[in-house]
């Protein structure tokens, strides 16, 4: 019960962090002069992603490197089949051009570059740096690479930004707020890291699981406040490009960051490398059909996606538990419910195409 306690108070921390961190943040840069899209871009991206960076890093310097690995993996899986499904569900949700033509193909890229950087059992300083050194340039080519829905995007993402109000309108406000975000952030995920630990423990479970299931959620919790907000509201472009902006810096940002700063590296679990990175993979590239078979995911897309969320889900714990039917159970899943779901797939797909 400790525990559990103690891992709900950490994440509410890391959640108040997040949003102290984008206000102060947002509101300083917007008072300097910088435009609402390059705040949006980078500030409330980032901000939103903040709970996996200081969940990661802590857990990655504290010695639970699996937790980490597995907090990011589970964060992007996550991300996809929950809460963009959940979203659909809510309203069927159009994407934006930009997004189909280079966010999610830069979520795909960064995705398949973690696999021969995970190849050898860890993630070493220099290809953290790596990540790290092609994250700083797609935000350069995002501000600086005007398209013709940046005036919409911008648009949208004032409904992100902080709310103009007198109380932190002072540098030294917004300094605070900084500050305290920080301190929350720093002390909500060396809460919920000691929590997760101990409950794995106790419940004779991998660190890995406990952060591909409820590190992962937990920290994704300023992501589904966002797109399902967006969604409520019919911003449907807002709940997709959070989604797959946060997803591409979880890859590129905070695993780039735990690797370049843990000592030796971040090693890769077996069991991460063999299964886990692959189904991040393979939501990563269901999204690219699914938007291009007609620039929209439609409710039923979406309840497929949350289905295979909680299949997902029952996967891992019949694996930590070894149960009796976890042959029976891959086995219907590789067997049935998969190729179906391809074929329904293909088949919206070619039903998009021949569509003017």
């Amino acid at each position: 019960m400790a525990s559990t306690a103690l891992l709900i108070i950490g994440l509410l921390l890391l959640v108040g962090g997040a949003e102290l961190l984008v206000r102060g943040a947002g509101k300083l840069a917007l008072s300097l002069g910088i435009s609402p899209l390059v705040v949006g871009l980078t500030i409330v991206s980032i901000g939103t992603s903040a709970p996996e960076v200081a969940v990661s890093l802590g857990s990655a310097l504290q010695g639970q490197a699996d937790l980490a690995l597995g907090n990011v993996l589970g964060s992007n899986i996550f991300n996809v089949l929950f809460i963009l499904g959940v979203s659909a569900v809510i309203l069927p949700l159009s994407v934006n051009a930009q997004i189909v033509r280079q966010e999610i193909p830069v979520m795909i890229g960064a995705s398949l570059l973690l696999l021969p950087l995970m190849l050898d059992g860890v993630v070493n300083r220099w290809e953290g740096l790596l990540m790290l050194g092609l994250m700083a340039a797609y935000i350069v080519h995002l501000v600086r690479s005007p398209s013709q829905e940046s005036a919409e995007v911008e648009r949208e993402l004032l409904d992100e930004l902080p709310k103009d109000s007198a109380w932190d309108r002072h540098w030294a406000v917004q300094l605070l707020l900084i500050a305290g975000g920080l301190a929350l952030l720093i002390l909500g995920a060396r809460w919920l890291v000691d929590a997760a630990v101990e409950i794995a423990r106790s419940l004779g479970v991998s660190e890995l699981v406990i952060g591909l299931t409820i590190v992962a959620a937990g920290t994704s919790a300023p992501e589904v406040a966002t797109s399902v907000m967006a969604a409520l509201r019919g911003q449907r472009d807002i709940a997709i490009g959070n989604v797959v902006g946060s997803n591409i810096f979880n890859i590129l940002g905070c695993l780039g960051l735990v690797a370049a700063v843990a000592p030796g590296g971040m090693p890769v679990a077996p069991a991460a490398l063999h299964f886990d990175y692959w189904v991040m993979l393979a939501t990563a590239l269901a999204c690219l059909p699914v938007m291009l078979s007609a620039r929209e995911i439609a409710r039923w897309e979406g309840a497929v996606f949350v289905g295979y969320y909680v299949a997902y889900c029952a996967f891992l714990i019949l694996r930590a538990q070894q149960h009796d039917a976890l042959g029976a159970y891959s086995t219907a899943m590789l067997s049935f419910v998969v190729p179906l779901t391809i074929i329904a797939m293909v088949a919206s797909l070619m039903k998009g195409q021949r569509q003017p």
